[in-house]
């Protein structure tokens, strides 16, 4: 946070769950302050006085995304054997309800590891590491938990990409399901 920047405020909380709302339904990777000002009933200046910089928003609205994730992992934390944590896991990530936030995880990790210096610094290794602390709590080993992330999160892209529910559904479950028959 810049020295300007006030470290927290009730309007400053309100505005960014604001900001995040509009993100989750505009995306984050074209914002732009004045739009988004706009929309939220502030202004650029108010934004940049809470927040310090543009950068600054960006890397509140991730943690505010991350909070999300790191919820829905907590949810799910001790939820039995690793593939049905994976199964639960998946009904999260089908839901329509999710799609912003599932694509703002998406342009998050993406930019991470194009501008690893930028406000995205860091998501998509922290994004990994919470996903694999909670798959591994299964007993499974590294290996089996690495494959079921790669299927979510295959899955869940190929998902945002066609808005197909039943076809990856069907795919990741046969997966899952195979994995399961090889143990």
């Amino acid at each position: 946070m810049s020295a300007t920047a006030p470290a927290t405020s009730p309007r400053r909380d309100e505005l960014l769950e604001l900001a995040y709302g509009y993100v989750l339904e505009h995306g984050v990777a074209d914002l732009s302050l004045r739009p988004l000002a706009a929309a939220i009933k502030s202004s650029p200046r108010v934004l940049l006085f809470l927040f310090g910089s543009k950068a600054e928003l960006v890397q509140a609205i991730l943690a505010r995304a991350r909070e999300d994730e790191l919820a829905l992992l907590a949810r799910v934390r001790g939820g039995g054997d690793l593939l049905t944590l994976a199964a639960d896991l998946w009904r999260w990530l089908a839901a329509d309800e999710h799609r912003g936030v599932l694509t703002l995880w998406v342009e998050g990790y993406a930019r991470s590891l194009i501008d690893p210096d930028g406000p995205w610094a860091g998501f998509a290794a922290a994004t990994v590491a919470d996903w694999l602390a909670v798959l591994n709590e299964s007993g499974a080993g590294e290996e089996d938990a690495t494959l079921v992330l790669a299927v979510l999160r295959g899955g869940f892209l190929d998902l945002l990409a066609t808005g197909d529910v039943e076809r990856t559904t069907d795919a990741v479950s046969r997966q899952l399901a195979l994995m399961r028959g090889g143990r």
